[in-house]
């Protein structure tokens, strides 16, 4: 089955999650227990989506009601740019708890590889990009604090039991490298973008290699990013002659052939969505498979298109250029 990806430490981690990115907070709760009813058990979240405390209480009254008990859950939280020095992780971390009302997470990624000015949380939560938003200038404010001594401090959440498993998010092959040569604890995942669009071969191979399970968001692509004009709909996968014809053979819709391809790749996916029915139909893609000329024929796809860029939209929005990929 491949509903399940077995991490290099053993745990096991749902392959479809629901993503939280920009899921309204009014209708979290009752959508929260809505997926756990179909049977979504992997949750996706972060400081910086600023919805965790409507996602606690959806996931508390599940587990009040007896929808599912905590140990079936796996709960994903990321660790915000602002908080990259060592005395202000585990503060981070019990912010996320405490909204999420849970003791521990399964999984704790650093969302970024980029560590900005720390922000009182008192001042401002979640602290966006904006070091300061009010200023006559306002911009992203750098803060020279190395990945080992973020990491370092991740690894402390885990000996103090109060997170499972960490990983990474947004890293590229050379900043993974170099994470492997001092850490204690490997990461257990890590979570990039990720759709027929930009198909990212080489970092999953060279992830496969190091027993490094990949998440794929944004899995269905550009859909995410209309609502922030970061994407336009003529460049949606969803009507695309290949895909159409591949959904029309299984009697699918293209977004299902999408999803499928993706954790069938092996990787897990945590598409967004704030419809019941969306919901219910992204969960129907383990009831078939796709061969491997039609997974090749959406691999084909790739154009190494990349929505989520911070070397584009910090620039734009936050003036402030921060390229990571390149």
């Amino acid at each position: 089955m491949d509903n399940l990806l077995t991490l290099n430490n053993g745990s096991q981690i749902p392959s479809l999650g629901l993503g939280m990115w920009k899921i309204e907070k009014t209708i979290l709760p009752e959508l929260v227990q809505e997926a756990i009813k179909i049977g979504y058990r992997h949750f996706d979240c972060a400081c910086d989506y600023g919805n965790e405390p409507q996602v606690g209480e959806g996931l508390a009254t599940a587990i009040k009601s007896g929808l599912c008990d905590r140990n079936d859950l796996w709960i994903t939280s990321k660790l915000w740019n602002t908080y990259h020095a060592a005395e202000h992780v585990r503060p981070a971390l019990q912010r996320s708890l405490n909204d999420l009302q849970l003791e521990y997470l399964d999984l704790y990624l650093i969302h970024f590889p980029i560590a900005s000015k720390f922000v009182p949380f008192e001042h401002r939560y979640p602290p966006e990009w904006f070091y300061d938003p009010d200023a006559e200038f306002p911009k992203i404010e750098m803060d020279p604090i190395p990945i080992r001594e973020t990491w370092e401090a991740m690894e402390e959440l885990v000996s103090q039991g109060l997170v499972k498993n960490i990983g990474i998010c947004n890293f590229n092959c050379s900043l993974i490298r170099d994470l492997l040569s001092y850490a204690k604890i490997r990461p257990s995942v890590l979570q990039v973008e990720l759709h027929p669009r930009l198909i990212q071969e080489k970092l999953l191979k060279y992830c496969q290699q190091e027993e490094i399970t990949v998440t794929g968001f944004s899995p269905l692509g550009a859909e995410s990013y209309y609502s922030i004009g970061m994407a336009s709909p003529e460049q949606s996968l969803l009507a695309n002659s290949s895909i159409t014809q591949i959904a029309d053979a299984h009697q699918r819709t293209p977004a299902q052939i999408i999803l499928r391809w993706g954790v069938q790749r092996g990787t897990a996916i945590v598409p967004k969505t704030s419809s019941p029915e969306r919901l219910r139909e992204n969960f129907g893609i383990f009831e078939f498979n796709l061969s491997d000329d039609e997974m090749a024929v959406i691999s084909a796809l790739n154009l190494n298109q990349r929505y989520n860029d911070p070397g584009h939209f910090c620039d734009i929005a936050f003036n402030t250029f921060l390229p990571i990929y390149e």
